[in-house]
Formats: C-alpha cells, sequence, structure tokens
C-alpha cells in the first residue's frame, strides 16, 4: 500500500510543469497561485491534526521562513519551463541531489563518494548537452538560458530541502508542515511577483486559473502529502526509482501534450542527468563521518 501512495504521489507531481505550461501566465503569477490556493486545504488538514503536532512556535515560524525559498524555486523554475519545456525543465530541476551533496561537503566538511565523483561530472555534462549547446535544432525558445534557470531552481529547491529536512525531521504531521512552508513560498512569490515581475496579477482569469487551481490541489497537496508521508516508509532503492519516475514521465507528457521533441543531443543529456542522479541516490554523494570515540 505504502508503495502505491508512493508511485501515485510521483505521478500527481508529474503533472506539475505540464499544469504551469497550460496556465500560461507570468512566472511569479503562477508560483504565488500554487501555494496560495492550496493553503486552505492544508490549513483545515493542518488544524485537524493540530493535536498530534508538538513543534513550537518558533519552529514553525522557522519553517515558514524556509518555505521562502521554495517560492523562490518555484519561479525560476517557472522561467525554466518556458524557455525549455516542462520535460527538460523538471530533468534539471532534479540536480537538486548533486547541490545537496556539495552543501554537505562544504559545510560538514563529509567527504564525496566514489560514485559522486564519477556522477556528478556526467551530471553537469548531461545539463550542458540538455541546453542544446546552442545548436538550432535544439527545442525550447531559449534552451541555453533555460537550462541556467532550471540550475538556479536546483540550488535554490536544495537549500530548502536542507533546512525543511533539519527542521523538521521526525516533528510533526505531513498537513502542519507542508502548511507552514507553503505560507512561505506564498509569501515570497507575492513579494517577487509585486517587486520584480511586470507581468505579475492577482486578477482570477479563466481557464488559466483553473489550471493553477488544480496544480495546487494535485501536485502540492495531495502529491507532497504523499511523497512526504511514504518515502521515509520505503527501502533506499525504491525511493530512489519512484522519485525519478516523475521526471521521466514529465518528459513523456511533454512529448505527448505539446510536442516537446528534444534534439538528439538534450535527449542525450536528459539520459545523463538521470542516470547520474540515479547512480548519486542509490550510493549517495558524501560518506559519513565516523564518530568520535568515547573518553574513557
Amino acid at each position: 500500500m505504502v508503495r502505491l501512495l508512493a508511485l501515485f504521489g510521483a505521478v500527481t507531481i508529474s503533472f506539475s510543469a505540464i499544469l504551469v505550461r497550460l496556465a500560461d501566465l507570468s512566472p511569479s503569477t503562477m508560483a504565488f497561485f500554487r501555494p496560495a490556493y492550496a493553503l486552505p486545504v492544508l490549513l483545515v488538514l493542518a488544524l485537524a491534526s493540530r493535536r498530534h503536532d508538538p513543534r513550537s512556535p518558533a519552529l514553525r515560524i522557522a519553517t515558514v521562513a524556509a518555505g521562502t525559498l521554495m517560492g523562490l524555486a518555484f519561479v525560476f523554475w517557472n522561467y525554466a519551463i518556458a524557455d525549455i519545456g516542462a520535460g527538460a525543465a523538471t530533468v534539471l530541476s532534479n540536480t537538486q541531489v548533486v547541490f545537496v551533496g556539495v552543501a554537505a561537503w562544504l559545510l560538514y566538511g563529509e567527504r564525496p563518494t566514489g560514485a559522486a565523483l564519477v556522477a556528478v561530472p556526467l551530471v553537469f555534462a548531461g545539463v550542458a548537452l540538455t541546453s542544446g549547446l546552442g545548436l538550432e535544432n535544439a527545442y525550447g525558445q531559449a534552451p541555453v538560458i533555460g537550462a541556467l534557470w532550471g540550475l538556479a531552481n536546483a540550488s535554490v529547491y536544495a537549500s530548502f530541502l536542507l533546512l525543511f529536512r533539519a527542521l523538521n525531521r521526525g516533528r510533526g504531521l505531513p498537513a502542519g508542515v507542508l502548511f507552514d512552508a507553503s505560507l512561505g513560498a506564498a509569501l515570497a512569490t507575492l513579494a517577487t511577483g509585486l517587486f520584480t515581475d511586470p507581468g505579475f496579477s492577482l486578477a482570477f482569469t479563466w481557464p488559466a486559473h483553473g489550471w493553477l487551481i488544480l496544480l495546487a490541489l494535485g501536485p502540492q497537496v495531495v502529491g507532497w502529502l504523499l511523497i512526504l508521508t511514504a518515502l521515509p516508509r520505503l527501502p533506499a532503492l525504491e525511493t530512489s526509482v519512484t522519485l525519478l519516475a516523475q521526471p521521466m514521465l514529465t518528459v513523456v507528457w511533454g512529448r505527448l501534450l505539446f510536442a516537446e521533441r528534444l534534439s538528439w543531443v538534450q535527449a542525450g543529456g536528459v539520459a545523463l542527468v538521470l542516470g547520474g542522479i540515479l547512480a548519486l541516490s542509490l550510493a549517495g554523494t558524501v560518506r559519513r563521518r565516523a564518530p568520535a570515540p568515547a573518553a574513557d
């Protein structure tokens, strides 16, 4: 049952970029309404489970602050989708695995694994190929810039994940944690839209906002809650394969729905990125430092 929940969560989240393309509003507008439309539902779920949420007010405020990074990642990702397509942008967003490992190395002195020394260069080579290398047959209106937006999204999203996990590991239920993070994301994207995006609008338009409501209720609420609930209960191999189902499916949906036909160079890049991420997910990016011996 847990495996089915995890798989259903990954499939649900795989439609995120598709719904962004269908909404077709400014990047900050879509980044704001994704968490904003999710907040009422998450609030009801969080209040229903409030008695089982042991987190302190300070910890909840810190989770809201961490959620601002989620919102910023949404903005960067939406720019990447516009420039390089839903499939490639989603594949590039999953390079956050690399940035999490690099952060652990720089911040905590954890040594890279042998797999990481091989896989990380392959992942970044794949990113370069996914950009199309400036070739005329590359898919996307600005594939090189889109790849850069994708990397920006991955680095910011990795920062969010590091904070989010550190603040909420083993604490609280998914609904309350996700509500706090989504609130931070909504606040951050509102500020980003008002001050940096001339196309930002709070006006309700149809069918664009219909797609955004689906984005909020599907991937942001159902998808995230299933992932947060199921994945910690699965073995590492199944977790890695399940998470990789998301970008692979998005590539398929992009091809079927929007005729996103990547060039052979870009397709090779996508394969390198996914293969490198799988290797990193299975073997790890860093070696855990051995605990210091206890004093006599």
